[in-house]
Order: structure tokens, then sequence, then C-alpha cells
């Protein structure tokens, strides 16, 4: 297994760049609708930009909070986090996207790394169901031991290139970017947590699994 080591301000860049990557079109969008608000005189035009501007704020807010929870330092260092809550951000995030969630978290809080994790993994496989499906998503938690399982149902469900060697056998992307980061991040929470990663592809399936390392 490669030892995954990466210079900690290189790791902030990527993650931050990921992160307005991620909400740069909502924006976008909003800035737009704003700037017909502000020139156009025709009632339905009008009706549009304001609609336009609504979505994209809702969505740019639900990556915001996604992004807090699966990248920043919420909950404060050693802390747990609320999986009610992690769902219903999750939810959230997914509302606009193709595909559905079925959210079977039984553990009340985890840990932070592992919380982490586990909406790094739904990501994970949210990216491999781009033509829409299901995502599933279970933990549980028992005895300081943690179990979880993302799974992704769709057509031509498929891991992105690379990803399985990340996550599951600690390789480093090449190349290191923006987007190679994010499965790069889920690999070092995996390490902090003490969980080792599985990947598995079956047919139009994908299946990502995590459990504390004994």
């Amino acid at each position: 297994m490669t030892d995954l080591k990466i210079e900690p301000l290189e790791l902030a860049a990527l993650v931050a760049s990921r992160v307005c990557h991620d909400i740069i079109s909502p924006v976008g969008a909003i800035v737009n609708g704003l700037e017909v608000l502000e020139e156009e005189k025709d009632e339905s035009m009008r009706t549009f930009a304001q609609d336009l501007v609504q979505k994209s704020a809702r969505q740019a807010s639900a990556k915001l909070q996604f992004s807090r929870l699966a990248f920043g330092a919420s909950g404060g260092a050693g802390a747990e986090l609320d999986m009610v809550e992690a769902g219903r951000v999750v939810a959230a995030l997914m509302e606009r996207e193709k595909a559905e969630l079925q959210w079977n978290v039984n553990a009340g809080m985890l840990p932070k790394a592992e919380a982490k994790l586990l909406l790094n993994l739904v990501m994970v496989a949210l990216n491999s169901a781009a033509r829409g499906g299901t995502i599933t998503v279970t933990a549980e938690r028992h005895d300081e031991e943690t179990v979880m399982r993302v799974m992704a149902e769709g057509d031509r469900a498929r891991l992105p290139a690379g990803v399985k060697e990340v996550i599951a056998e600690g390789a480093v992307p090449n190349p290191l970017d923006a987007h190679a980061v994010q499965p790069l991040y889920a690999a070092l929470l995996a390490r902090e947590a003490g969980m080792g990663v599985t990947a598995t592809q079956e047919d139009d399936r994908v299946i990502i699994g995590a459990r504390s390392v004994t």
C-alpha cells in the first residue's frame, strides 16, 4: 500500500478548489438571475429569473452545508456528529440530483472522522451513479466498532476510473487535482478513523464498505 503523503498546504488548496468548483455553478446562476431581474421588464422573464435565483440559492446552500460537514471542522476536535442532521444535509444535497437517497443509518452519533468518511463515500457513490438510480446508505456502531456501507444502483453505475485504487488500496491519484482530491481525502479520513475500505463492482451496482480495523 502506498503511503498517502500530501503537504498540508497542498491538501488545503485542493479541497478549497473542490468546494469552489461545486458551488460556482449555482452561484453563477444566482448572479445571472439577479441581472435579469435588474434589467428585464417582461413579467414572464422576471418570474423565470426569480425562480432560478430561488432554486440556485437553495442548491448553493445545500452544497455549502454538505461541504461544511464533509470537509470542514464541524463539531470541533474529537467531537461526534449527529447522523440525523447529516442525513438531512445529504437529502438536501441530492434534491436536484438524478439519484434518489435511502438513508438507513442506525447510528445516532458517529465520531467526526467516521462521519466525515461516510459523507465522502456518499459523494463517491453519487459520482458513480451519474445516470441516476438509488444511493443506499447504512451505518451501525456497536461496542466502539463502526460498520458502514454505501451502495449506488442504477443504469451503468460505475466507480470513476482510479477511485477504487485510491480509497481502497491507498494509491495516490495521478494527476492529483481538485477533482481527484475528494477520494484521496476519503482515504485519509479512513486512516484517521482506523477503518478499512472496500469497493466492489457488480453489474450496475457499486458497493463501498468501511469497518473499524481491529
